[in-house]
C-alpha cells in the first residue's frame, strides 16, 4: 500500500469509528464527546486540502511506507 491510500483508509476508519462511538442510537455508543474526534479528523483533512501538509503522511513515510511513484502521490 502507498501513503496516499493509507491516509484515506485511516481517515475513513477513524471517522466511522468515532461516529459509532458518539451517536446515541448506536449500539457501540460510549459518549457524545467521541464526535470531537470526528471534528478533529475533518479539520485535519480540510487543512491538508489547502496546505498539502499531512502529519500522518510524514509519520508513514518515516515508518518506511512507500510513496506512489506514478506522479499522483500526496503530501510531498
Amino acid at each position: 500500500m502507498t501513503v496516499d491510500r493509507l491516509i484515506r483508509i485511516f481517515a475513513g476508519s477513524f471517522i466511522l469509528i468515532s461516529l459509532a462511538l458518539g451517536v446515541e442510537g448506536s449500539p457501540l455508543f460510549v459518549s457524545r464527546w467521541a464526535l470531537a474526534f470526528t471534528a478533529f479528523v475533518g479539520a485535519n483533512l480540510l487543512q491538508f486540502g489547502f496546505t498539502n501538509v499531512c502529519p500522518l503522511g510524514t509519520i508513514l513515510r518515516k515508518l518506511g511506507v512507500r510513496d506512489d511513484t506514478t506522479g499522483g502521490a500526496c503530501c510531498r
